[in-house]
């Protein structure tokens, strides 16, 4: 694939997590996340509601509105990272409330494939962009980097063998992790980035 073939990722917000002294969760928001492929226009996770301002204001930035996303892809059915499906009203929904199932190494533009990585739930799915480096949004099967660096699984998950198996096979891959709470990592670097590009 040329460089001018391949996509690019845009981070549209970090994700966030709270959690008091005793490790319950205060506040989740999920990393938004845009792809522009060379045929389509994907969001991958939408966040919060109350994010609804934020995410246009942001693809504003870029010259795109909500109506010009061809395509959104959650990578599971939690709220915090569909409760704005609804501002990409041209957009087909993948996964996520009222979307269809993708499968393994299902390509949905040149250069952005689907991964299974069940674990947080059983049909938590990550999305990799091979960019200039290769960009793995990888919802809450690797929701932060302190999963990474300590190597343990997403405290919230329904087979901790699976989620272990899920964030390897991330981390396998990707130069580049887009988690689902915190902001985009360096693999090898083991650095936050704030550029996907």
């Amino acid at each position: 694939m040329s460089l001018e073939a391949r996509p690019r990722a845009f981070l549209l917000k970090p994700g966030h997590l709270e959690r008091d002294a005793e490790g319950n969760i205060l506040d989740a928001r999920s990393s938004v996340t845009l792809i522009l492929a060379p045929s389509k226009k994907i969001i991958v996770d939408t966040g919060l509601e109350d994010e609804a301002d934020l995410i246009k204001k942001r693809l504003a930035e870029l010259g795109l509105s909500p109506e010009e996303v061809d395509l959104v892809i959650n990578t599971h059915d939690h709220a915090d990272h569909c409760g704005n499906n609804r501002l990409f009203t041209r957009a087909q929904v993948l996964l996520g409330k009222g979307g269809r199932r993708l499968k393994e190494g299902e390509v949905v533009a040149p250069g952005v494939w689907i991964m299974e990585t069940p674990g947080h739930t059983l049909d938590s799915i990550s999305v990799v962009c091979e960019s200039s480096r290769k960009i793995v949004v990888a919802g809450d099967a690797l929701p932060l980097m302190g999963n990474y660096l300590k190597w343990v699984p997403p405290r919230l998950h329904v087979d901790r063998d699976l989620a272990m198996e899920s964030m390897a096979r991330i981390v396998e891959i990707a130069d580049l992790v887009v988690p689902g709470h915190d902001s985009p990592f360096l693999v090898r670097e083991r650095t936050r980035t704030a550029d996907l590009h």
